[in-house]
C-alpha cells in the first residue's frame, strides 16, 4: 500500500495514529474536519487523525475534510463521463481492493488512479475498526438515493463525494427523533418538526472523509447520525464511496 499512499493522497493509514503524524505525502492540501457532539456542537480539526474520534462516546460524526488533487478531481469526472454502470459492489481487504478494483473499473488512467485512492481509504477503514474486510459501494447517482433524513442500523459507515453535490447531516441535540419515519405522518423533513430551522442541515464537500455512527454501535441506541442523500441537480451526476463492516 505505500505505492498507493505516496501518489493519491496525503497521508498513510498509520497517520491515524497520533504518534505518525510525520507520515504526510503532500499530494493533497488537507483543510479542515468537524466532529458532530452530542452536546457540544460541533468542533474543527485539520488532519485525519479526527477519524479516530468516533470512538468517543458522544461523537456520531468525525469528518476529515480534504480538498481532492486535481489529478484525483480529474480522474473522477472522466470515470463519470465514460461509465454507465450505475453501482459496483465488492468485498474488499487491505491486501486485493487495488487489485479487485482495477479489474471492476478497468484499467485506464483515470480508473487507476481513483482505485488507488479508494483502496487506501480500505486499508485506513479496516485499520481504525481492525477489520479483515469491508462492503465496497461506488455508485454514480443522478437522483438522491435515500431522500429522506434517517439513521442507518449498521455500526458505522465511511462516505466520500468524489464529485457532485454531498451528503447532508443534523447534529444530535437539535432533532426530535419521533419524527422519523412514520413519525413525520407523511410530512416533507423541512415541515414534520424533525428539525427546527433549514440552518440546522450540515452539508458535506465533495471530497470530505466521513465516518457516520449507527445505531448498532455498540449500546448508542438513540444517537446513530441522522442524514440523508442530497437532490442531484438536473443534468449532473454524484459518484459516491461508501464503505461497510463486514459480518
Amino acid at each position: 500500500m505505500n505505492a498507493i499512499a505516496a501518489t493519491t493522497t496525503e497521508l498513510t493509514p498509520d497517520a491515524l495514529n497520533d504518534n505518525n503524524e510525520k507520515q504526510v505525502v503532500n499530494t493533497i492540501t488537507p483543510s479542515s474536519a468537524a466532529i458532530s457532539l452530542k452536546a457540544k456542537g460541533s468542533v474543527a480539526e485539520f488532519n485525519p487523525q479526527v477519524l479516530s474520534k468516533i470512538y468517543q462516546e458522544d461523537i456520531n460524526i468525525a469528518i476529515w475534510k480534504r480538498e481532492l488533487s486535481p489529478e484525483l478531481a480529474t480522474a473522477a469526472a472522466i470515470f463519470i463521463k465514460e461509465n454507465t454502470v450505475k453501482s459496483t459492489r465488492l468485498t474488499v481487504s487491505p491486501d486485493d481492493a487495488f487489485d479487485l478494483l482495477c479489474n471492476a473499473l478497468g484499467s485506464d488512467n483515470a480508473a487507476v488512479t481513483l482505485s488507488k485512492d479508494i483502496a487506501l481509504l480500505v486499508d485506513m477503514f479496516c485499520c481504525l475498526f481492525d477489520l479483515k474486510y469491508a462492503g465496497l459501494r461506488l455508485t454514480l447517482l443522478d437522483k438522491a438515493m435515500c431522500p429522506r433524513f434517517h439513521v442507518d442500523r449498521i455500526p458505522c459507515r465511511l462516505v466520500t463525494t468524489y464529485q457532485g453535490i454531498a451528503s447532508e447531516w443534523l447534529e444530535h441535540a437539535l432533532i426530535d427523533r419521533t419524527k422519523l419515519g412514520a413519525g413525520n405522518e407523511g410530512k416533507s423533513d423541512e415541515e414534520s418538526g424533525l428539525f427546527p430551522d433549514l440552518n440546522n442541515i450540515n452539508h458535506l464537500k465533495q471530497g470530505d472523509v466521513a465516518l457516520l455512527k449507527g445505531e448498532n454501535w455498540d449500546e448508542t441506541q438513540g444517537f446513530g447520525l441522522v442524514h440523508r442523500s442530497p437532490a442531484v441537480p438536473n443534468g449532473e451526476r454524484r459518484l459516491l464511496l461508501t464503505l461497510d463492516f463486514i459480518d
